[in-house]
């Protein structure tokens, strides 16, 4: 099975040595995002609106792979506090809808860049 690399000028790009997102069968692997505005590339403020970017950046980039965030069967989610727990809770009601995916949430001690939340995801194309 070959593999595809996913790109889209709609997320940021990659601040390192990996892909946006790869394709393996009906599989895209999407590597973890940060509040990073695509364009500017600055650093959203304040925890909401990074998150609020990532999840911008993530659905961008299940676009781009053909897809839409309600085909993410599972998210890995990086806090570097989990008093935003519940923010993030938050957050997830309003970008998707019952039943949800798979989700673990750990908090860290840094992500890159001094952002506050990184997420990544698998999603699945049907």
């Amino acid at each position: 099975m070959s593999r595809q690399i996913i790109h889209t000028d709609h997320a940021p790009a990659a601040v390192g040595t990996y892909s946006q997102a790869v394709k393996v069968g009906n599989t895209v692997y999407i590597s973890g995002q940060i509040g990073l505005d695509p364009t500017s590339m600055t650093l959203a403020e304040g925890f909401v609106n990074q998150a609020n970017q990532v999840m911008a950046n993530l659905e961008a980039i299940c676009q781009a792979a053909g897809g839409s965030l309600s085909q993410v069967v599972k998210f890995n989610v990086s806090l570097t506090d989990l008093a935003d727990f519940n923010a993030l809770n938050e957050i997830f009601v309003a970008r998707l809808s019952a039943p949800y995916p798979a989700r673990a949430a750990v908090q860290v001690a840094a992500l890159p860049k001094g952002a506050v939340v990184e997420i990544e995801a698998i999603l699945y194309l049907y």
